[in-house]
C-alpha cells in the first residue's frame, strides 16, 4: 500500500492518533496532507462523535460513514479499530506507538494514563516519541480532568462575552469557530517544533496544549486593554472602537450585504468620492472620526440607504478599486464559485464510498517545494486494519481473525 507519493514535507513520519472530534484529528489531517502516515484508532463500540451525532449527514440519513463533519475533518488519514478496554488491544496500540514518531490525543487528563497509554508509559517504548495532548484545560491544575466541548470553552475563553449587540442584550454563541479549532493551529506548530527539536537533539517531548488557553490568545487586545487600562470591552455588534463607519450594510436583492470599514478621515473622504456622496464629507457631524462616532446611528442609516440601491458585488468592487476595505457577505455556495479560491485550487474533488465525489478543502498555505497532496477522502471505520496490523505490526491473517473474534480488533 502506498500512503504518500511524490515530494512531501513530512514523508516518512508516522502518526498514531487516539483522538475525537476536532482538536486532535484536524492536526492529524494537516500532517497527512503533507505526507505523514496518520493512523486513526477508533472502535465500533466508541466511534467518533462526528460519525454518529453531528449533521450534516448524507441525504439527511445518519450512519457511521455518512457524517459530513467527520468526512471533512478526517481526510488523508488511515483508520483502524481497537477496543481499548481490552488488554490485548492496549498491547497492539503500544506496538503501533513503538513504530511511530508522533502520538496525538485529546482526552481529558487521566484517561490515557488509566489505559497505560500516557506519555511517561509510551516514552518507555519509544524514547524519542513526540506526543501532543490537546485536552480542554491542559494536563495540570484543578480542572485538568474536566470534560468539555468547544462551545463551552469558547464561552470560558471570553469570546461569547464579546459577541452580541450590546451589554443589555444576551451574548451570542459563535457558530463553528470554537476554540478547539483555534487549538489546531497551535497543536500543529507545537508538533513541527518538536520534530525540529528531535532532529537536532534526538530527543522527543510531550506537548501539553490547553484549548482553553489557546482561545485566550485570540482576544489578546481586549485582555491587554483590561489589564493596562482597566477597560472592559462590551459587545458592540458589527461596530469597531476605532473604525467608523464599520458595519455590514444591506444591498439590493434578497439577503445581499456588503461589509465596509473606514479607519481614517482620509479614507472617509475617499469613500465619499467613490460613493458619489461628496456632500457627506461636508456634514459637520460626519467630518471627523469622533463626530462620526458620536452620530454613528445616523451614519449607518445613511450608508444603508445608499447601499440598498446597488447589488453587493458592484459596491465591493467600486470601493475596493478606490482603496476602501469592503467585501461582500458570501454564502457557503458562493465559496464554491469564488474565482480566487478556484485559482488557488482550494477545492479538491475526491471520491468517498458513501458521498461519491465531493469537494475537500486544501490547506490555506502553499509550500513551493513540497506542496500538500490530497490523496484520499476520510476512511471507513477499520478500513486499514489489514494493512496496519499485518504489514506494520506483522500479525498473520489467522491472528487477526482470532483477535477480531475476541473483540480486540473491533
Amino acid at each position: 500500500m502506498t500512503v504518500s507519493a511524490g515530494k512531501t514535507a513530512l514523508s516518512g513520519i508516522r502518526v498514531v492518533e487516539f483522538a475525537v472530534f476536532a482538536a486532535g484529528p484536524v492536526v492529524g489531517k494537516h500532517l497527512g496532507e503533507h505526507g505523514a502516515e496518520v493512523i486513526r484508532v477508533e472502535s465500533h463500540a466508541w466511534p467518533d462523535g462526528f460519525r454518529v451525532h453531528y449533521p450534516p449527514f448524507k441525504d439527511t440519513q445518519p450512519g457511521l460513514e455518512r457524517g459530513g463533519s467527520y468526512a471533512l475533518f478526517n481526510d488523508q488519514v488511515l483508520n483502524v479499530t481497537l477496543d481499548l478496554k481490552r488488554p490485548k488491544a492496549i498491547s497492539l496500540a503500544k506496538q503501533l506507538v513503538s513504530k511511530a514518531d508522533i502520538v496525538i490525543e485529546n482526552f481529558a487528563h487521566g484517561v490515557l494514563e488509566r489505559l497505560g497509554l500516557a506519555y511517561p508509559q509510551l516514552r518507555e517504548l519509544k524514547p524519542d516519541l513526540i506526543m501532543l495532548s490537546s485536552c480542554n484545560q491542559g494536563q495540570t491544575g484543578r480542572r485538568a480532568a474536566q470534560r468539555g466541548f468547544g462551545s463551552q470553552l469558547t464561552s470560558m475563553s471570553g469570546f461569547t462575552h464579546l459577541c452580541g449587540y450590546g451589554k443589555h442584550e444576551p451574548p451570542v454563541l459563535l457558530y463553528g469557530p470554537y476554540v478547539d479549532f483555534v487549538a489546531v493551529g497551535f497543536g500543529l506548530i507545537g508538533v513541527l517544533a518538536a520534530l525540529d527539536y528531535r532532529r537536532r537533539t534526538g530527543e522527543g517531548q510531550h506537548i501539553d496544549l490547553s484549548q482553553y488557553e489557546a482561545g485566550i490568545q485570540f482576544i489578546t487586545p481586549v485582555v491587554l486593554d483590561a489589564q493596562v487600562n482597566g477597560r472592559v470591552h462590551q459587545p458592540q455588534g458589527n461596530r469597531d472602537p476605532v473604525a467608523v463607519p464599520h458595519g455590514i450594510y444591506r444591498c439590493k436583492g434578497d439577503d445581499q450585504w456588503c461589509a465596509i470599514a473606514i479607519f481614517s478621515d482620509e479614507e472617509w473622504r475617499t469613500f465619499c468620492n467613490a460613493a458619489e456622496k461628496r456632500d457627506w464629507d461636508g456634514y459637520p457631524r460626519f467630518a471627523t472620526a469622533s463626530s462620526r462616532k458620536a452620530n454613528e446611528d445616523e451614519l449607518d442609516a445613511a450608508i444603508a440607504d445608499w447601499t440598498s440601491h446597488f447589488e453587493a458585488r458592484p459596491i465591493m468592487e467600486r470601493l475596493q478599486s478606490a482603496g476602501i476595505r469592503a467585501g461582500v457577505v458570501q454564502s457557503v455556495p458562493d465559496l464554491f464559485s469564488c474565482p480566487q479560491l478556484a485559482h488557488r485550487k482550494q477545492w479538491v474533488k475526491l471520491p468517498h464510498p458513501e458521498f461519491g465525489f465531493y469537494e475537500h478543502e486544501a490547506p490555506p498555505f502553499l509550500l513551493s517545494e513540497t506542496p500538500a497532496q490530497l490523496r484520499r477522502s476520510s476512511a471507513l471505520l477499520g478500513e486499514h486494519n489489514e494493512y496496519v496490523f499485518q504489514q506494520i505490526l506483522g500479525l498473520s491473517p489467522e491472528e487477526m481473525k482470532q483477535l477480531a473474534a475476541e473483540g480486540v480488533i473491533a
